[in-house]
């Protein structure tokens, strides 16, 4: 492939999916020309000034030459799988390899070595790896999607899980991409800033249900499983091992407080308060 330096500087990854969709659909709306890196290019969003380049996180020689010419690099955090971590250094190293300045990452709240949820190790070490790339960064680490919680309701209405009486601080995704915007907007202000996005209150599951319940009209209730309850009641499913390991911490972080506390972050980069629970519920599903 020739050198594409009429692409635009700025690569976008995740256009097909929930999170990295809202973020190219403004930055189009907001005038912003951007080059749409994805695996099929017939799914990729119709945008103003955007360009969609075939590649994967796990094709180094496509990823390079997709991100050539490139300057900054909008990269969503690949899908869950047990290879994740091995895509996200190949594609890393094909962007340095491209010539690319600056990523912007979208990690996890409080990611470490030793955190509790599984895949937040992945996400730390992924953190760490554009770190030794030699390329800036800027790290957006959310917290549990406010998205998510409906879908953790069983068909019976019930939340399960070892979370205690543990509290997060979710946040709509819709919140993160507007923070995701403003970055890459104006990246060079943002360069080796780490971000953490939180909603406005923290809660606990239980308090979550009953907020759900008041906003959908869905009786929803929580029962605080015991690990080994967490374990059984999701053997049926067949998943492998890593999955349900990550399933089931997912709410022993949560019992651990490792997503609880608040960040002034999301009013810093965007001017507007974070959505609260009970005033996503009223939001147009996107």
């Amino acid at each position: 492939m020739e050198s594409t330096p009429e692409l635009p500087d700025l690569a976008v990854t995740g256009s097909t999916g929930g999170l990295g969709g809202m973020v190219a659909r403004q930055l189009a709306a907001a005038g912003s020309a951007q080059r749409l890196l994805v695996r099929d290019a017939a799914r990729a969003p119709e945008l103003e000034n955007a360009a969609a380049v075939v590649c994967t996180y796990s094709d180094s020689e496509a990823a390079r030459q997709a991100l050539d010419g490139a300057k900054v690099l909008f990269m969503v955090s690949a899908a869950e799988a047990e290879d994740r971590l091995d895509e996200h250094f190949t594609f890393i190293d094909a962007a340095a390899g491209a010539g690319v300045e600056h990523v912007v990452y979208t990690s996890i709240y409080r990611c470490a070595p030793d955190s509790t949820f599984t895949l937040a190790r992945d996400h730390y070490a992924t953190e760490e790896h554009i770190k030794a790339s030699g390329m800036e960064f800027t790290f957006l680490r959310n917290n549990l999607y406010l998205d998510f919680l409906p879908l953790m309701t069983g068909e019976d209405g019930v939340i399960r899980g070892p979370a205690g009486e543990g509290t997060f601080s979710g946040v709509a995704r819709e919140d993160i991409a507007r923070c995701a915007l403003a970055v890459l907007r104006d990246p060079a202000i943002h360069k080796g800033n780490t971000y953490n996005l939180t909603g406005p209150e923290e809660l606990s599951l239980s308090r979550a249900a009953e907020v759900l319940t008041a906003g959908t009209g869905r009786t929803v209730g929580y029962h605080p499983e015991t690990v080994e309850e967490a374990y059984s009641s999701r053997a049926s499913y067949g998943a492998p091992q890593w999955q349900l390991d990550a399933w089931v911490s997912t709410y022993t972080a949560i019992a651990a407080g490792e997503l609880a506390g608040l960040s002034s972050d999301v009013h810093g980069l965007t001017g507007q308060d974070p959505l609260s629970l009970a005033e996503f519920l009223t939001r147009p599903q996107l």
